[in-house]
């Protein structure tokens, strides 16, 4: 008997000893820096890395597998003739700083995003939107001027989220949104720090904290990872590094899809490349393969066009543009630079475009075109490229969803001009049966894959590490974004 009792105190004393806590903190590394923390007035997907569904939310919103599903509007409906959308708004919904999010904070925010002063990146992807009327607090109505087939599906991209005027002066350094968490700092060229929103409206998130961390060189970050310095790593920028984690118990590696049509951006409206000729010849001095398995370690798939693979309505037009130096050079002749040319190449700083680059101008070289090669930091890259249109060629990953329609928009950075392609799009948007409009994308992928618009190289995959035991963190990107909603740790 009294040999037991040791071992019964150590019982007890187990039993009354507290269980540990489930971890309710995380530190999510990614390689880029957001330039501010407004997705309604800049192209940069850091931004929405950080915002999107965390601190900000839209009408709709994007779940993991692409699909779109209400957001701050529960409900909707459309008429007849695809021009009138009635909205009706969640109750209970109020914004960080306390103030209610109703109607009125609606047409705030899409008119906002129409002014002519906007600067929001896809402003054109919601012209459409003629009116926005309040019927009451819950209730909006929107009226377009044509039918915008997309329309549900735009509007639940980060671009489209909602603002309220008693903040937005301050958006870009102080973001107030509606989402489950909460801005707290931003370190600048280190980090972000979010907390749960305890007035959320819906179903509170497992985390009570988040830091996103910012590493741009890629031995940084496998270091940083391997030392536990960081929880996450979201899109890990040394592919090379990814077969070491998968081989380590305490990580584990998300491979998934992504919406990031990689390409050689051609500025169409600069010479030598306003020649279809010149543009093809580009294309055929490509090496996809190539270039994934040199940049990306072998991930990626190859493109022939702007469009997701993935996507049921993707056409494989690789082929259009095989590697064929011999035919590269023979058009470039025919062009009339028999001798190449010498053109820019504006890289941004992402590892896929910067390694990528040194391979695509080594492939380049050999059929005579010469590139002087710039790194770019992104804000420069954006105000250069982006918006000054001064450039060659750059190599940048577009990750907007299904955005094909950008090549509708003669002043979008690549310039390109088409009166046809712009129809289609408009007959696109007019459409709504699902067969046709498969259809009518198929038509656009062919008629941008024939003009050699762009060098279309490889869909981004998506690979990003966690530690082990970390639940719920997307492995696809359906969108920009590092949605911490459904984020915890396994108990």
């Amino acid at each position: 008997m009294i040999r037991t009792r040791p071992a019964l105190a150590a019982a007890l004393a187990l039993a009354a000893a507290p269980a540990f806590a489930q971890r309710a903190d995380i530190t999510v590394a990614m390689q880029l820096e957001p330039p501010h923390l407004d997705p309604t007035s800049a192209a940069a997907g850091a931004i929405d890395n950080v915002t999107y569904a965390n601190i900000f939310e839209g009408l709709t919103r994007f779940r993991e597998d692409g699909s779109v599903v209400p957001g701050l509007a529960e409900s909707w409906e459309i008429s007849d003739d695809g021009l009138t959308y009635t909205f009706t708004l969640r109750e209970g919904v109020s914004f960080h700083d306390g103030t209610a999010m109703d109607a009125e904070d609606v047409k705030f925010t899409l008119e906002r995003l129409l002014a002519d002063e906007s600067t929001n990146a896809q402003k054109a992807l919601y012209e459409a939107i003629d009116t926005v009327e309040v019927l009451d607090a819950l209730t909006v109505r929107l009226t377009l001027s044509r039918p915008e087939g997309s329309l549900l599906f735009n509007l639940a991209w980060g671009d489209a989220v909602i603002v309220a005027p008693e903040s937005v002066a301050d958006i870009k350094t102080n973001p107030v949104g509606t989402g489950p968490f909460r801005f707290v700092d931003w370190v600048q060229g280190d980090r972000v720090e979010i907390a749960r929103h305890d007035g959320y409206w819906g179903e509170a998130p497992a985390l009570e904290r988040a830091t996103f961390k910012f590493i741009s060189d890629p031995t940084a970050a496998f270091a940083a990872m391997m030392a536990g310095d960081i929880d996450a790593f979201q899109a890990f920028p040394a592919p090379e590094n990814l077969p070491q984690f998968e081989a380590d118990p305490r990580f584990e590696v998300l491979i998934g899809s992504t919406e990031g049509e990689t390409i050689l951006s051609t500025n169409n409206g600069q010479p030598p490349f306003d020649d279809l000729r010149v543009r093809r010849a580009l294309a055929h001095a490509i090496d996809r393969q190539e270039i994934i398995d040199g940049a990306m370690f072998g991930y990626g798939t190859p493109i022939g066009t702007h469009f997701a693979p993935h996507h049921p309505a993707y056409l494989d037009l690789t082929d259009n543009s095989a590697h064929d130096p011999g035919r590269a050079r023979a058009l470039l002749a025919e062009a009339g630079y028999p001798d190449g040319f010498t053109t820019t190449l504006k890289l941004p700083p992402p590892s896929y475009a910067r390694r990528g680059g040194e391979i695509v101008a080594a492939q380049l070289r050999e059929v005579g075109i010469e590139t002087e090669i710039t790194n770019l930091e992104w804000a420069q890259w954006l105000e250069e490229v982006f918006r000054g249109k001064d450039y060659g060629l750059t190599i940048v990953s577009h990750t907007e969803p299904m955005d094909i329609g950008i090549y509708a928009r003669p002043d979008y950075y690549f310039q390109y001009d088409n009166p046809d392609f712009q129809a289609l799009m408009e007959e696109l948007n007019a459409t709504t049966e699902p067969a046709l409009r498969a259809a009518l994308l198929k038509d656009a992928q062919r008629v941008i894959a024939e003009d050699f618009v762009n060098g279309y190289l490889f869909q981004l995959a998506s690979t990003s590490v966690v530690k082990a035991g970390i639940e719920g963190f997307w492995a696809n990107a359906p969108t920009q974004a590092i949605d911490l909603t459904g984020v915890s740790w396994a108990e």
